[in-house]
């Protein structure tokens, strides 16, 4: 492989009905795709995943924009670097920026597996041929209209249901959707939203037996959440304080959480996420693939990293339907009624780029030389 350039395109994409966090409600994504091309004609596409707000971490798509084009475009550059999985290792002088880096990494891996006439996610390594997939449903305005969202995914056959919560807006909506489905695998998610004074809360959601409870606390309170997973039965899970293999390795050693969520742009990438999943594995602590509101080219990337050993938990993979009119691969991510979805065969990340549709969806474009 000898790279010749890096393609970045800003589309915007509006969701099929808005997403709410404790971070606010989206109407309408604004994602950066990465081509990677090779010298000889070749291209590798990835998705950096990074929202518009600087909320869910310090990366937003516009910080993103200039750390690829400033700053990571020179140090493929200078390093020669003809292998994805010395990416990473190119751009460690860059302190942290995750999703920039993974917007590129994932972009030299795809490319890399078409130079190899093979499916991206056989040339990472994965095994498993079959994704098991859940659904996070964002904050609603009623108890009422969330059991109607509940409803049409437990009937779409999904595995795992998870509820966004934030102060206010947590023990009453668990309840009601506990009660309605005692059976059903259930986690709730509450983006770093309560404080370790909110431990009451905690104790009441442990009521209504939890697949997990995922980032209740700051993501920099890695003593707080092992405070608090001595005090509840229920698995914490972490998300946005896990960015790095130290991370969680520091994580477990304190027993700050039982469950880790891997998100590819919050890691960095391909190889870094294979990294900690293999370090769970060997530990026998779960691993599930998280979403960040992705296109199907993101998408496509969760699927081939999900095909790892360690990914036990049904993750936020979910069908595009769910999130976009049309989405921008052919053909859309699709989940059976059984809630899994086949991981596909064909070369690179497996899907066909709608490349007309992405151009009718560009709002600016910037081409780096490497």
């Amino acid at each position: 492989m000898e790279l010749e350039k890096l393609d970045l395109r800003e589309i915007q994409l509006p969701l099929v009905q808005p997403f709410e966090t404790s971070f606010g409600r989206t109407y309408h994504r604004r994602i950066l795709i990465v081509r990677a091309f090779d010298k000889s004609g070749a291209v590798g596409y990835g998705e950096c995943t990074a929202p518009e707000d600087p909320f869910f971490n310090h990366e937003t798509i516009d910080t993103a924009w200039y750390i690829t084009t400033k700053f990571i475009s020179r140090l493929l550059s200078d390093a020669k670097v003809d292998r994805a999985e010395d990416v990473n290792a190119a751009l460690e002088r860059i302190r942290g920026h995750r999703m920039a880096k993974a917007g590129v990494e994932t972009a030299i891996w795809d490319l890399e597996a078409r130079l190899a006439g093979l499916p991206l996610w056989k040339h990472l390594g994965g095994t498993q041929t079959l994704i098991n997939s859940g659904v996070s449903i964002g904050l609603q305005a009623s108890v009422e209209a969330l059991q109607e969202k509940v409803a049409k995914e437990v009937e779409a056959g999904y595995q795992r249901i998870k509820l966004k919560i934030k102060p206010g807006q947590d023990v009453e909506l668990t309840a009601a959707i506990r009660a309605k489905y005692p059976e059903i695998m259930l986690s709730v998610d509450a983006n770093s939203a309560y404080r370790l004074d909110d431990i009451d809360v905690m104790r009441e959601l442990d009521k209504y037996n939890l697949l997990m409870i995922e980032q209740p606390l700051q993501p920099g309170d890695l003593v707080d959440h092992a405070k608090l997973q001595r005090e509840i039965k229920t698995a914490v899970c972490l998300d946005e304080s896990i960015t790095t293999l130290t991370d969680t390795q520091q994580a477990l050693e304190l027993g700050s959480g039982k469950i880790i969520n891997i998100k590819l742009g919050r890691v960095g990438g391909h190889t870094e996420a294979r990294a900690i999943q293999d370090y769970c594995a060997d530990r026998n602590i779960p691993v599930w693939c998280g979403g960040m509101l992705e296109s199907g080219i993101g998408r496509a990337h969760n699927i081939a990293m999900s095909t790892h050993r360690g990914f036990t938990l049904p993750g936020d993979v979910s069908a595009s339907k769910r999130y976009w009119e049309e989405d921008i691969i052919t053909p859309p991510v699709e989940v059976s009624g059984k809630g899994t979805i086949t991981v596909p065969e064909g070369v690179g990340f497996g899907y066909e780029v709608n490349e007309p549709r992405i151009e009718s969806l560009v709002v600016r474009r910037e081409e780096v030389q490497l």
